[in-house]
């Protein structure tokens, strides 16, 4: 495996974890905030360390779109269809 199947490993990664991150944050909104210690807590937490640097700096620039009392991070979105974008040109 050269350099760009590790990238695109590392890439494939960062995909499954936005995944995991959209699946959890939905999980809380369904099924209401995990008790702490929980696994799905200790699960959330996890995920949200690894990918939170990832979508921090975009969402300084572009702050989630607010529609009413709903709100879009289009960070997420962003960061996620670049990494699918970097994976294909790879």
């Amino acid at each position: 495996m050269g350099l760009l199947g590790i990238i695109s490993l590392a890439l494939l990664i960062v995909q499954f974890l936005l995944i995991a991150r959209a699946v959890l944050d939905w999980s809380a909104v369904l099924a209401g905030p995990a008790m702490p210690g929980s696994f799905r807590s200790r699960l959330s937490g996890g995920v949200f360390a690894v990918t939170e640097p990832i979508l921090a700096p975009v969402r300084k620039l572009i702050p989630p779109l607010r529609a009413g009392g709903v709100s879009i991070d289009l960070a997420f979105i962003i960061v996620f269809f670049a990494v699918t974008i970097l994976r294909n040109l790879i």
